[in-house]
């Protein structure tokens, strides 16, 4: 019989040895390295619970811009802790596992990007946030997935736009604004494109009243707006929504029961925000083994050793800089990835 060993295992494995107040040892490490803790709303509980801010990419962007901290320990992937180096050169960035990537990043290179844009002379290039700063050096301006529709809205209509790397969320930009000069790159994030029609739909026939949250880099987005489109849900039950938009909108809700499409990591901050909600997964298996790659373990080792820094070349980080800003200017305060 062939044994499944899951990042939670390895996490457990990890953290073993660790002692009781491992937690204090880290907030008191932190404070003594002026440092701050940034954690994504996918990373373990645990490490949500210890951080000093938690946040999707756009938020946490926004603190690491604007934090006085002189040191950012990143607890997220790859992408996220070279985008608070880009905003912060002067600062040391560290992230407590070198080798948690993405595979949406993955899915566009600046090879790729380069050719794209050679195939397209004139095209606007909006690139996700969830890109290598390679990437982000030959991109015009950066989104997320809250203000993804309004970056491209600023763009002039009769100027052609090149996006990726993400399909649906490309797809949903393209949608809502109905313009047919976009075009999209084929990549995606292999969880959120896990996160299929058929799950939606039975979990959403399961559950009648309830809710349904998705984000837009699902591949079931598509068939939340059919199922809101043909009556089979509501339409007000169906709302596509970005990791933060999320939270706020769990906040002001009245709904008894709420299906989520997005990465598992995401019901942990949900359950803090609305207490009295019933959070269900639309896929209890959407979970991401790089999110889940930096354990307790890691996080106390990265602020004793100072482990894992994040480098950005400087010629990079002044050629991304201004894409990652244009990004952070555009929407609402705390509402992104």
């Amino acid at each position: 019989m062939t044994t499944t060993i899951t990042p939670t295992d390895i996490a457990r494995t990890e953290d073993a040895g660790l002692s009781p107040d491992w937690a204090e040892q880290v907030r008191s490490l932190a404070e003594q390295m002026d440092a701050v803790i940034l954690a994504h709303n996918y990373q373990q509980p645990e490490i949500q619970d210890v951080a000093h801010h938690v946040g999707d990419s756009l938020a946490l962007s926004r603190i690491a811009a604007a934090s006085p901290e002189q040191t950012i320990v990143f607890c997220g992937v790859h992408f996220m802790a070279e985008t608070a180096k880009i905003l912060a050169p002067h600062k040391t960035v560290l992230i407590p596992d070198a080798a948690a990537g993405c595979s949406l990043a993955d899915s566009l290179t600046v090879e790729q990007l380069r050719g794209w844009k050679a195939e397209n002379p004139g095209a606007v290039v909006v690139s996700y946030v969830n890109t290598t700063a390679a990437v982000k050096a030959e991109t015009d301006i950066c989104c997320t997935s809250s203000n993804a529709v309004d970056v491209v809205a600023s763009i002039p209509a009769d100027t052609p736009v090149l996006f990726g790397p993400d399909q649906f969320l490309g797809a949903h930009v393209r949608r809502v604004l109905g313009r047919d000069n976009i075009k999209v790159w084929g990549g995606e994030c292999h969880v959120h494109a896990g996160i299929n029609g058929r799950d939606l739909a039975a979990k959403a026939a399961g559950s009648p009243e309830a809710d349904l949250y998705i984000h837009p880099e699902c591949g079931c987005a598509t068939s939340a707006i059919y199922l809101a489109g043909t009556g089979v849900v509501e339409a007000s039950r169906v709302q596509i929504l970005s990791t933060g938009e999320m939270v706020d909108h769990a906040r002001r809700s009245k709904a008894k029961q709420v299906l989520v499409a997005t990465e598992i990591g995401m019901i942990h901050q949900l359950r803090k925000a609305a207490p009295g909600i019933d959070f269900q997964a639309v896929n209890e298996r959407a979970s991401c083994k790089y999110m889940k790659m930096i354990t307790p373990a890691k996080l106390l080792r990265s602020l004793q050793e100072k482990r894992d820094e994040v480098f950005v070349d400087v010629e990079t980080a002044d050629r991304a800089r201004g894409a990652v800003e244009a990004m952070i200017s555009i929407g609402a305060p705390g509402s992104g990835e």
